[in-house]
């Protein structure tokens, strides 16, 4: 087998491996020799067909099945003599393939980057936490009041102000012409939720039912649909209804909503407070993890694999379809979620996990079984039956790898925090919470 590799640009590597012909040869003749004992053909009694009409018959056939066989196992051989780390699939290229002659192919792929650690020695982070006060509290209380809200119609007369929902068609023009998604009927939409785009949603406070309304607006730079990024356009809105939002009574009937069977409103509040605590180092764990990570980032630039990034942003666009209810084979999910989406994203991750995976690697660092065993632990106390869910996590290679992976992510970061200045510094528990949902 002859190898040569080539650079072509950054990551990438052209690979060109050249098969003797008596090795693909001698491979075709072997499996029809074994073919040969075993084929039916009109005229001949099974084991005597002749290697003649064999190969006429299936020659073809089977020099193709070879031909995918030896250029998979060359191609591997390859990598491994030249001390490659491909990331991603090739893209294989056959060359020369006639019969009779040394087989040629080309394989193009991107390989891992070459990584030198540089350190976050003396980097500032900040460690945050935060007091609970009874007026958090009361404000958990009342956003889990507005989360079992129901909607009612309001008076026709009623005025439409942030925090009512309104039921609208709209249609939206650019330059006078349609354009894809900017029309709907019979929409709801919570004023003041955000989920337009700016000017949208106040431009609708104010109105009542049976008000038409024509908003001139501007898309952001950076929206999704190119076409539409900075575009001036213009839509037309028909207010068709105003609902108020009706909240629950806080009762037993509103404990239970919750699991809170016993123990009223004192005991409601004190496991409204626990899960609060829980969010709270949930969020002060993954705050210092952000600026740990950032830094580790921000020091150590790197070229990272085209192919990487696609898989990632893959990964996200599925999970974004599938927290809209958008998965399906029968629609191109890339056509609502597009790239650049996630891009950015995508980017960051795979830029940080490569360097993670570097970190673990160079400190030599596995997943510690007693914190595996207690992020399981933990993870399965919500449930009714805790234990059976820690036997089925125990039980489950693939849920398994999944916390031990989250373990050893935290392991990195404790190796790096030991490197690092920290400052501790108790904020509001609402701008913690804040902070780690941005």
């Amino acid at each position: 087998m002859q190898v040569s590799v080539e650079t072509t640009s950054g990551l990438e590597r052209r690979l060109t491996v050249g098969i003797p012909a008596e090795q693909v040869d001698q491979e075709v003749n072997k499996r029809l020799q074994e073919a040969s004992k075993t084929v039916r053909i009109n005229g001949f009694r099974p084991g005597k067909v002749p290697m003649s009409v064999v190969k006429k018959r299936f020659g073809g056939g089977v020099r193709q099945e070879v031909l995918g066989d030896v250029i998979n196992r060359s191609y591997s051989d390859a990598i491994a003599q030249e001390k490659l780390r491909p990331a991603g699939q090739p893209n294989i290229e056959p060359k020369q393939m006639d019969a009779g002659k040394d087989v040629e192919f080309v394989a193009t792929f991107e390989v891992y980057p070459e990584i030198t650690l540089k350190s976050v020695d003396g980097v500032e982070v900040e460690s945050l936490s935060a007091d609970i006060a009874d007026s958090d509290v009361d404000e958990m209380i009342e956003t889990l009041r507005k989360s079992q809200a129901k909607w009612a119609d309001a008076d026709a007369a009623k005025v439409a102000e942030d925090g009512d929902r309104v039921l609208i068609d709209f249609k939206g023009t650019k330059d006078g012409e349609a354009f894809e998604g900017g029309t709907a009927e019979d929409q709801r939409l919570v004023l003041g939720s955000g989920h337009m785009i700016d000017g949208f949603e106040a431009g609708l406070v104010g109105s009542k039912a049976g008000d038409e309304k024509v908003l001139n607006l501007t898309f952001p730079e950076d929206y999704q649909a190119e076409e539409l990024q900075g575009a001036a356009v213009e839509f037309a809105v028909t207010v068709k209804g105003v609902e108020v939002q009706e909240l629950p009574e806080v009762n037993d009937e509103f404990f239970s909503a919750f699991g809170v069977a016993d123990g009223g409103e004192e005991q409601f509040r004190k496991e409204v407070r626990e899960n609060m605590e829980n969010e709270k180092e949930k969020a002060a764990k993954g705050n210092i993890k952000n600026q740990i990570f950032d830094a580790l980032v921000e020091a150590n630039e790197i070229e990272v694999p085209k192919a990487l990034v696609s898989n990632e942003i893959n990964a996200l666009r599925n999970q974004t379809a599938q927290q809209y209810g958008q998965l399906s084979d029968k629609i191109d999910l890339s056509t609502i979620f597009p790239d650049n989406m996630f891009e950015e994203q995508a980017k960051r991750r795979t830029h940080l996990g490569l360097l993670v995976s570097e970190v673990v690697s160079e400190k030599s660092l596995k997943a510690d079984k007693d914190k595996v065993k207690a992020m399981v632990e933990n993870l399965a106390s919500t449930y009714e039956d805790p234990q059976s869910v820690v036997n089925y996590y125990f039980g489950n290679e693939q849920l398994l790898a999944g916390v031990e992976a989250a373990v050893l992510e935290e392991q990195v970061v404790d190796v790096l925090l030991e490197s690092a200045s920290v400052t501790e510094k108790t904020i509001p528990y609402k701008d913690l919470i804040a902070k780690q949902q941005a």
